[in-house]
């Protein structure tokens, strides 16, 4: 175990600490691309700790860097400031002996909060061999987001990554070992449509539309060794006029997802064959594409089991629990595509995400701590 007394101690001390900053960040909304105010406030938490150089680039990323020369190496240690949900009003916050409600209070806020109060202790006591440091409170990691804050933190310090680690999740031993890519499109029919007496007979852009979900519906997903998983979703619809009116035009959002590059290129063969049958009829039928997250790229395997054996040894030397490990869409899809390794793992327990009614136990914080203290001491 790599965690000091000191490191336990600090760990302790700072719980009250960690609550407030929960209950701070819970009170500003910061839907995915609105995260002005949260950015702010970590910026402002980030100078008033001690740290230097913070910065807010323009994908609404606050940068703390620590010990970061012109050129040497670094570790992004991130979490993102964005919820999942578009409330633009602060949400619903209350909490008992044992649990912090709210909605986005685990994902990602708590994480957010364990890494800033963990970050200044590192800042406070850097290794005689520590590497260059930035943490990073990102933006758009949720929905339609589409990774921009991740995406824009490689593509400025790319070359300098060595290791990428996101602090995303809802259990302590759960480390993310494949990334799950995915495609998301705005598709929008057009008809001819009109009156449903009168012009009875005319094509139904919602028809068209929900026969053209029963055909993607109906594609069986590839397949690529045991270990692939592929799937697809319509998760909106909408179109229409009224109850008496053939309808001009409807759309949906579909995404399509899998853990492996061959069958997520499949997946979109398939979906641009089902688009194009239903333009061969004469149906106006416009894509967009809203989200593009990429499947894990060509990384150093030794390099990556490194990274994934440190996070594993101070789970079980901590907790002695063994580490569940699964596939996710997360803000490391896209060191992992360019070859940087990069794992993902939580450091609170919660449940609930993506509800109104998540939940933070309260307990798991200082066990989190803990966590990320040894983790970013360990070699």
């Amino acid at each position: 175990m790599f965690l000091t007394d000191d490191m336990i101690n600090y760990a302790g001390r700072v719980q009250e600490e960690v609550k407030q900053l929960i209950r701070d960040l819970c009170a500003i909304p910061a839907p995915s691309h609105h995260e002005e105010k949260r950015a702010e406030f970590c910026k402002n938490w980030f100078e008033a700790n001690g740290f230097s150089n913070v910065t807010i680039d323009e994908a609404l990323n606050v940068i703390a860097p620590v010990n970061v020369t012109t050129d040497n190496a670094l570790t992004v240690v991130m979490a993102h400031t964005d919820t999942v949900f578009p409330d633009t009003e602060p949400m619903p916050f209350h909490e008992d002996g044992e649990f912090m409600y709210s909605p986005g209070v685990g994902d990602d806020t708590a994480n957010l909060a364990v890494l800033m109060i963990c970050a200044r202790y590192y800042k406070d006591n850097l290794p005689a061999d520590a590497p260059g440091m930035l943490f990073v409170a990102n933006s758009c990691e949720e929905g339609l987001g589409n990774l921009k804050g991740s995406r824009r933190i490689v593509a400025d310090y790319g070359k300098r990554i060595s290791d990428f680690i996101s602090l995303d999740g809802a259990t302590l031993n759960r480390v993310v070992t494949r990334a799950v890519g995915s495609h998301r499109y705005k598709v929008t029919v057009r008809t001819e449509g009109g009156h449903s007496f009168g012009k009875f007979g005319n094509r139904n852009a919602i028809h068209v539309l929900s026969t053209m979900i029963t055909s993607l519906y109906a594609v069986k997903v590839p397949q690529n060794g045991s270990d692939s998983i592929t799937t697809y979703n319509v998760g909106h619809i909408s179109g229409g006029t009224s109850v008496n009116t053939i309808a001009q035009n409807a759309e949906m959002m579909y995404e399509y997802r899998s853990n492996d590059r061959e069958c997520l290129a499949k997946m979109k063969v398939m979906f641009e064959k089902v688009i194009e049958f239903y333009r061969a009829t004469g149906v106006d039928v416009e894509v967009e594409l809203i989200g593009d997250r990429p499947c894990g790229g060509d990384v150093d395997p030794i390099r990556l089991e490194a990274l994934r054996n440190r996070f594993r040894a101070s789970v079980k030397d901590l907790f002695d629990m063994e580490t569940i490990n699964g596939s996710s869409s997360t803000d490391c899809n896209i060191p992992l595509s360019e070859g940087i390794p990069a794992i993902c793992f939580g450091v609170c327990k919660a449940f609930g995400s993506h509800t109104r009614e998540e939940k933070v136990e309260i307990a798991s914080l200082e066990q989190g701590c803990k966590l990320l203290l040894d983790f970013l001491y360990r070699k």
